[in-house]
């Protein structure tokens, strides 16, 4: 606590990042008591600078965010704040305050005959991630994302049965086209899973990880390898 620099005001920054998707919400103040009170309720607490009062995000609203870690950058004058977000975290509505773009004027256009790099392939799981978090925090009429998350876990699971019943025929079929078509729709599902069981992608990423470092770290053949 005695880290933090807060500035003439009093006040410093806080980044508010969700946990899971690890899309950024919004940007609000803490000053001391605020900080403090987030500490100890383990719930967002920020000082309006309009109103010169504290406020406890989502008390009114229901938009809660509950914390899971506070980080502060090396200057020790901005702070990150991972939360669990139920519902938008603006008061729009919207997920994210961060919603409006600026375009760039040098930016590069890519052409659909242009290669896509592996890199990017990979970067689309992330954007499907921040997609999906968007879905149920905003619960836009008419979504199939929204009917999942509405329906809750028991009609999740029973989408991800039917998916691995239909990516094991195609996979006996023999059939490529249907097979590519029915794992993505398996991982869809599993993706719209975790966020139910608010279970980070990274998460997952980091036991794969762990279980190839693993595997490398054995040089016992006899080890069974769970790669």
């Amino acid at each position: 606590m005695n880290s933090i620099t807060f500035d003439a005001h009093g006040l410093v920054p806080a980044i508010v990042q969700d946990a899971v998707s690890k899309e950024v919400l919004m940007l609000a103040y803490m000053n001391q008591e605020s900080l403090d009170r987030t500490i100890q309720t383990g719930q967002t607490w920020f000082w309006s600078r309009s109103r010169q009062e504290l406020w406890n995000k989502g008390a009114t609203s229901g938009h809660t965010q509950q914390v899971k870690s506070l980080r502060y950058d090396c200057d020790a004058d901005t702070l990150l704040v991972l939360v669990e977000q139920q519902g938008p975290a603006c008061h729009t509505g919207a997920y994210s305050c961060f919603t409006e773009e600026l375009p760039l004027e040098q930016t590069e256009v890519k052409t659909s005959s242009a290669p896509m790099k592996t890199s990017d392939r990979f970067a689309i799981l992330s954007s499907l991630e921040s997609i999906i978090a968007s879905r149920d925090a905003e619960r836009p009429e008419g979504a199939y994302t929204t009917y999942l998350f509405e329906k809750g876990a028991d009609k999740i699971l029973k989408k991800i049965g039917e998916e691995t019943s239909e990516v094991i025929i195609a996979a006996k079929n023999k059939d490529q086209n249907e097979l590519r078509y029915e794992v993505s729709d398996l991982i869809f599902h599993l993706m719209v899973l975790m966020r139910d069981s608010k279970l980070p992608l990274d998460d997952v990423m980091m036991e794969l990880e762990r279980r190839h470092l693993k595997k490398s770290s054995f040089s016992d053949t006899k080890t069974i390898d769970r790669i």
